[in-house]
């Protein structure tokens, strides 16, 4: 699943520390989201829409196969 989340938070100015921080998970676990390595759970998802003010299809871009 292809994900928009690097433009986003570069846009509000967040390094990968401080939207680790604010959704209480790892600087690891957002890299690996950025490199779409990682799939996150739909309560994840959310929080990640919800901090960028966005819905989750707004982030988070599902190809089917």
């Amino acid at each position: 699943m292809k994900n928009r989340i690097p433009e986003l938070r570069k846009q509000l100015g967040f390094t990968q520390q401080i939207m680790a921080e604010k959704l209480s998970v790892s600087r690891q676990t957002i890299i690996s989201l950025e490199n779409e390595k990682y799939n996150p759970s739909i309560l994840l998802a959310y929080q990640i829409a919800k901090l960028f003010g966005k819905t989750i299809e707004e982030v988070f871009i599902f190809e089917e196969e």
